[in-house]
């Protein structure tokens, strides 16, 4: 049988990304952090190159580029068995880990830190942790 495929999703400038990518795949898990791999500046240096052309955020949306990548990153979505959302992360995290749920896939976000105030919508997920040897626990109970 395959390895269950995690789609983690979290910041570019968040360094803990392929680092727990790493940790995951140790558990024998398939992990799919390969959209990390442009680099901390990638959304800034997309758009900025948008600019210079003459385009605004509406058309660098429509660009190939964008176009592009989307598709590359949709199609990982869509071929992954499990979400994993870590913080902290911006909103198309959050859009993401919310197409997986919206699907009924298992769906967990790792927080770095006690919140200073509630986000009552992470009960749309499966789980929510605050402690990542939890996190690996619940992961391997959910087989592989």
């Amino acid at each position: 049988m395959a390895a269950k495929k995690i789609y983690l999703m979290g910041a570019l400038r968040n360094p803990e990304v392929p680092k727990l990518a790493n940790e995951i795949r140790e558990l024998g898990f398939e992990v799919f952090d390969d959209w990390f791999t442009p680099g901390p500046e990638a959304d800034t240096f997309l758009f900025e190159y948008e600019k210079g052309r003459g385009r605004n955020y509406l058309e660098a949306l429509e660009g190939f580029a964008a176009n592009h990548i989307f598709a590359f990153d949709l199609e990982h979505l869509d071929s992954a068995d499990i979400g994993l959302l870590l913080m902290p992360a911006g909103r198309s995290c959050h859009l993401e880990i919310g197409y997986l749920a919206g699907q009924g896939k298992p769906t967990y976000v790792l927080l770095d830190e006690e919140p200073s105030r509630i986000d009552i919508m992470y009960k749309l997920l499966t789980k929510v942790f605050l402690d990542k040897a939890d996190l690996l626990t619940e992961l391997c109970g959910n087989g592989n």
